[in-house]
């Protein structure tokens, strides 16, 4: 396909995913969609649950591959909504739905992307294409599920909504559940060991504690304390105290780093629910950042979470929309902004596959 006609075919694509409901876990309708574009398009495709790739035509297991990703799963719309989430309509040179720009807009331009290269000889990298599900939920089924599968990645543009901005990293997240101990007794006599005044020690310490490292485009890890449960009665001394912690890590620690620190400083018994997001990103000399930088593209570091998170190879958050619209009542991608994100993915990439 030449780049003239990619346009077109992406926001058919993507009018067509914005009419079908794709919450995360039911994914499946989307993924036939997407099989069966790529099927239609001559493209070989590959399935494993609601997670649809492919490769190149001419795929070389000899050379470096790229990871086109992007996921297809949407949040449920939210009550502000005025209109039908599930009806694509342009109005004003917008294009409304749920998922046009978190990240339907970014996939499609990734698959349009692929089939642009898909037929090409003599490249220096392979491709692979992967429009994935659960990324809404940081699920296991998505994305984390087929990278055994995909082989070895050289390195990885996730497509999220960034204004075609490059994000060259992403804090990853941690949530610690913890538990402080005491002893109970009766309210009224000087009895127990009130645990919320325990836990209160060690809230304050994660309220003020710096991590001497700080990342240079993530800044300062962020340490916040969110839930708080203790105590059953008025009369009766808790003798536990339940608290949440999330954690927003940066590149300057992994995930379990931060956890030993942790648990070196606070007196609660500390657990961790993951450490599978961790905190990512790609050198600023990296061929394709350098690409996006002389294309006149600014970088900075993404304080929210994504795929990317799952990756262990370097990349980078790209794509058209606004990361502002997403989870919004009436969500919508700027039809300029899917127009022109195509030949954008396509200039950086010939910089450095060509």
């Amino acid at each position: 396909m030449t780049e003239k006609e990619l346009y077109p075919q992406a926001l058919q694509l993507l009018q067509e995913l914005i009419s079908i409901p794709s919450f995360s876990r039911e994914e499946d309708k989307t993924a036939d969609t997407i099989y069966t574009f790529l099927e239609q398009h001559g493209v070989k495709a590959e399935r494993q649950g609601n997670n649809v790739w492919a490769r190149n035509q001419h795929f070389k297991p000899e050379l470096p591959t790229i990871l086109l990703n992007s996921h297809h799963d949407t949040v449920k719309p939210n009550a502000g909504y005025t209109i039908d989430p599930f009806t694509p309509s342009i109005k004003d040179s917008k294009l409304y739905g749920l998922g046009s720009n978190d990240a339907g807009g970014c996939l499609v331009s990734l698959i349009a992307t692929f089939l642009y290269f898909y037929p090409q000889q003599n490249l220096k990298y392979n491709f692979i294409l992967a429009a994935t599900a659960e990324e809404e939920i940081s699920g296991t089924n998505g994305l984390e599920s087929i990278l055994p599968q995909l082989g070895e990645i050289d390195f990885a543009i996730v497509g999220e909504p960034t204004q075609m901005h490059l994000a060259v990293a992403e804090k990853g997240l941690l949530v610690l559940d913890c538990v402080a101990h005491g002893k109970a007794g009766h309210a009224a006599r000087e009895e127990g060991v009130n645990a919320i005044y325990e836990a209160l020690f060690d809230i304050e310490w994660f309220r003020n504690y710096k991590f001497e490292k700080v990342s240079e485009t993530l800044g300062p890890i962020k340490m916040s304390v969110t839930v708080l449960q203790a105590g059953s009665q008025h009369n009766v001394v808790p003798d536990t105290c339940k608290f949440t912690v999330d954690v927003r890590v940066t590149d300057a620690y992994s995930l379990e780093e931060v956890l030993d620190t942790v648990k070196q400083h606070v007196k609660a018994t500390v657990t961790s629910r993951s450490v599978r997001l961790q905190p990512s990103g790609i050198p600023l000399t990296h061929p394709i950042v350098q690409a996006g930088i002389k294309l006149g593209r600014n970088t900075y570091g993404s304080p929210t979470t994504s795929d990317q998170a799952l990756l262990r190879v370097p990349s980078v958050k790209l794509g058209p929309g606004d990361s502002a619209r997403s989870h919004t009542a009436d969500e919508y991608i700027e039809l300029q902004e899917l127009e022109e994100g195509i030949p954008l993915y396509i200039q950086m990439l010939e910089k450095v596959v060509l």
